[in-house]
C-alpha cells in the first residue's frame, strides 16, 4: 500500500482534538494500529512501538446516548467511517482522496460535529 499519510502525525491529530472532544462529553478510545508486516489476521495494537509497520490507525468516539464515531485511517489515503447520531441519522462517511495529517485533521474537524453535533 502507498504511504500516502503519515499515521504518527495523524494519531497526534487525533490526541490534539481529544481534548476538547472530551471536554464537551464525548468518550474518546484508545488509537489503535494495525501492522502491516503481521501475520494474518493481524491484530490491533494500542501501543505504538508494537507495530513496525504501521498500515492503519482507528479510533472510536461516543457520545450521549447511542451516538458513535468509528474511524479507521489507512496510510493510502482513504478512510472507513461509520457514525451515528444517536437519533435517526447515522451510515457510512465517504472518506476517500485524503492526502495528508492535515488533510485528515480537517475531515475530522467535519466528522465530528456530524456525529455528535456542534461541540461546546
Amino acid at each position: 500500500m502507498e504511504r500516502v499519510i503519515n499515521l504518527d502525525q495523524a494519531a497526534a491529530a487525533i490526541a490534539e482534538r481529544a481534548v476538547r472532544w472530551l471536554a464537551a462529553g464525548l468518550e474518546v478510545g484508545q488509537v489503535t494500529w494495525r501492522d502491516a508486516t503481521a501475520p494474518w489476521p493481524q491484530q490491533l495494537e494500542t501501543d505504538r512501538t508494537l507495530v513496525r509497520d504501521p498500515d492503519s490507525i482507528g479510533v472510536l468516539i461516543t457520545g450521549p446516548g447511542d451516538a458513535g464515531l468509528s474511524v479507521v485511517l489507512f496510510r493510502g489515503g482513504w478512510a472507513d467511517v461509520d457514525y451515528f447520531d444517536g437519533l435517526d441519522d447515522g451510515g457510512p462517511i465517504p472518506a476517500s482522496g485524503i492526502t495528508s495529517a492535515s488533510a485528515f485533521a480537517t475531515q475530522l474537524d467535519q466528522w465530528v460535529p456530524r456525529a455528535f453535533g456542534k461541540l461546546g
